[in-house]
Parts: structure tokens; C-alpha cells; sequence
């Protein structure tokens, strides 16, 4: 096991399946980093919208400001957002099988997000009396996650990348994979074994792998899906396991406290490879 592992890129999505950007610190909350998903896109039912259904969506940047958000394409003028007050609309909005109280952004947001897109939509913030509970078959009673898919952090090793773009015929930068913590100097694969690190001041369970879907064959700058086979087709011969094909690793902090670029990754507990391999007589189906 390497020991010289560090914090290579750290990277906040603050609106869900937008574009996010990387920091060189950030705080970590008890549901994950600081500003990361706690705004998401919603359709008129409060149904979740991502790159999955709109691709389009990786096109939008959003960065997170002192009172809220800014949303730019470079198409049309940027729009700032404050952080709805508690007075603000509640709505009830679906993230997978969850239902979370949110708050609107209002209609000026919404507007913009529509023209944007294409289609009718809009913006909603998780606020921090709101309570998603995280997977109980993975978790703790108090654990708790933003608008994340499922888990508070997610974090990919560069050294996986490099062993994944050996086996394709073109290679695919790491933002495909929307990671919150990239680590390196470690070998490829070797966070399968980890079960609790500490980065900073901060400890972290790692609970299992993460599962990837279409997300990772959209060009997360011009939202475009250069191939729609990759890399889920080479992930699923190297990396198929029960619930899908897998890349990066799904974290829970224990705690708050402060990460930072240059940190090094403290290996605090290890075990047998969390991924289970499952046989594949051919290639994933994106």
C-alpha cells in the first residue's frame, strides 16, 4: 500500500448534474462539501432533471457566490440567485425514490433555467433543516446527503483513470466522472480496499463503490456525447459488479472540519476489495 497518497483536485457541483469547479479548500458539512448539490433543477412535478435525460445541462456553469449562486452559458447574460428565504415556497421534490422538502428559487429562475434548456423547469435549495438520509444498508441513522445521487462525497483516484484510458482507444479526462476528492499517488484500484481515511482533519467511511451510468459519455464542458458507448462499454469489461459497472467510491464523512489540495490521504483502516466482480459475456449497454 502506497503512502504518499495526496489530494490532487477537489471539485463542488453546486447545483446538481450542472457544471461545477474546482477549489484549492473547502469546509466539509456532515452532508458532504460545502455548497456541493444543495441546489437542484427540478421539472414541473418536482421530478429531479440531469445529463442523463439533458446532456445540454453540463453546457450551464454554476459557482456558488457569499448569498447564493450564479448560473452562465455564455450564450445569454448570468444570472444571480440568493438563497431562497425560509418564507420562500416549499416545495416537495423527487431525487431518485427520495421525496425532500426544498425551497423554490422562484420564477426568474426558472425562466432563465427554461430558455436555457428548452423545456420547463426550475430551481429549487436544499436548506439545512431539510433531511436526506443516506442508503441504510451503507449507512448510519445519522447520516445524512444533499442533492447527491445517493452518498455525501465521492472520491476517484487518478491512478484508476490512467489504468481505464490504457484500455480505451481515447482517453477521457476525470471531470467525466464528476468526483468531489481526487486523490493520486496511489496505485490504480487500490481505494477498493480502504474502509476509513482521514484527509485534513477530517475522517472518512468509505461504504462502496460507485456505480456510473450515462453521465460519464457526456463532454462535461460542451455537454456533446462524443461516443455513447464509453467508457461504460471498456468499464464493463474491467469493472462490472452487482448494481452496474463501477469507478470511484462512495464516502460518508464522520464529522466536519476543512480539506485541502496537497492534504495527504491517511490509509486508516483496510480490507478486501469492496468490488465483487461479476461475470460479463460482453460489454456494458450505455
Amino acid at each position: 500500500m502506497t503512502s504518499d497518497v495526496v489530494v490532487a483536485d477537489i471539485c463542488v457541483y453546486p447545483v446538481k448534474a450542472l457544471q461545477g469547479g474546482s477549489v484549492r479548500a473547502t469546509e466539509v458539512e456532515p452532508w458532504g462539501l460545502l455548497r456541493d448539490r444543495r441546489w437542484m433543477v427540478v421539472k414541473p412535478d418536482g421530478r429531479f432533471l440531469t445529463q442523463r435525460e439533458i446532456p445540454a445541462m453540463a453546457r450551464i456553469r454554476a459557482k456558488a457566490t457569499d448569498d447564493g449562486l450564479r448560473l452562465s452559458t455564455g450564450a445569454r447574460d448570468d444570472l444571480a440567485i440568493t438563497v431562497p428565504a425560509a418564507g420562500a415556497q416549499h416545495r416537495h421534490v423527487t431525487v431518485w425514490r427520495d421525496e425532500v422538502p426544498a425551497l423554490d428559487a422562484g420564477e426568474t429562475a426558472a425562466d432563465w433555467l427554461s430558455a436555457a434548456l428548452g423545456i420547463p423547469c426550475g430551481l429549487v435549495y436544499l436548506a439545512d433543516t431539510s433531511v436526506r438520509s443516506v442508503d441504510p444498508d451503507y449507512s448510519r441513522p445519522d447520516d445524512r446527503t444533499a442533492f447527491n445521487d445517493g452518498f455525501p462525497v465521492l472520491l476517484a483516484n487518478t491512478a484508476s483513470l490512467d489504468a481505464l484510458n490504457a484500455a480505451m482507444a481515447h482517453s477521457i479526462p476525470m471531470a467525466r466522472f464528476r468526483p468531489n476528492i481526487v486523490i493520486s499517488g496511489s496505485t490504480a484500484w487500490e481505494e477498493d480496499r480502504w474502509r476509513r481515511i482521514r484527509i485534513g482533519s477530517v475522517t472518512f467511511r468509505i461504504v462502496k463503490p460507485c456505480s456510473r451510468c450515462i453521465v460519464t459519455t457526456v463532454d462535461q464542458e460542451t455537454g456533446e456525447r462524443p461516443d455513447k458507448t464509453e467508457p461504460l462499454k471498456t468499464l464493463g469489461r474491467m469493472r462490472r459488479a452487482p448494481g452496474g459497472v463501477m469507478f470511484g467510491q462512495n464516502l460518508i464523512p464522520d464529522g466536519v472540519g476543512q480539506i485541502a489540495v496537497g492534504d495527504r490521504v491517511e490509509i486508516l483502516e483496510i480490507g478486501e476489495s469492496n468490488l465483487h466482480p461479476v461475470p460479463t459475456a460482453g460489454a456494458a449497454d450505455p
